[in-house]
């Protein structure tokens, strides 16, 4: 993997987790939107409340594919790195995985759509947008 990685961690809360005390399968999904979330406010200096409330813009998942490999349990530290893999007109591919002190935990493949919220339909990402997400394709990446 060639292109820069976005990292950052979360702690697994009460919220997250079911009766047994893993992470409920759906609030990984959660989670998954959260380090976009704050990638876009970090990485690429667009927070996302200015992004939807101000720009009426948004990037929102069109298709997900998640493989769930081991457990995560409350109170664990999930560290997270981003990857673009690919940077189209109006969406981009991520992959995104999930380790605990090492350990795999998930792998997911994203697809985004820079989106017009007022009548939710693809835009093309603005080119200061595109720039700031170049650094962050990986090699062999489109």
């Amino acid at each position: 993997m060639s292109g820069q990685v976005f990292r950052c961690t979360f702690t697994v809360r009460f919220g997250d987790c079911d009766p047994a005390a893993i992470v409920f399968y759906p609030r990984y999904v959660e989670m998954l939107n959260n380090v976009c979330e704050e990638w876009f406010e970090t990485a690429l200096d667009l927070p996302w409340g200015r992004m939807h409330a101000t720009e009426h813009r948004g990037m929102p998942i069109v298709d997900l594919h998640v493989r769930f490999l081991k457990p995560s349990r409350l109170s664990e530290k999930l560290d997270f790195a981003l990857v673009l893999t690919r940077l189209g007109r109006s969406a981009v591919e991520l992959e995104i995985v999930a380790e605990c002190d090492g350990e795999r935990r998930l792998d997911a493949r994203l697809k985004v759509v820079h989106s017009d919220l007022r009548e939710p339909k693809a835009i093309p990402i603005p080119p200061d947008l595109r720039e700031k997400m170049k650094p962050f394709l990986v090699e062999g990446g489109t």
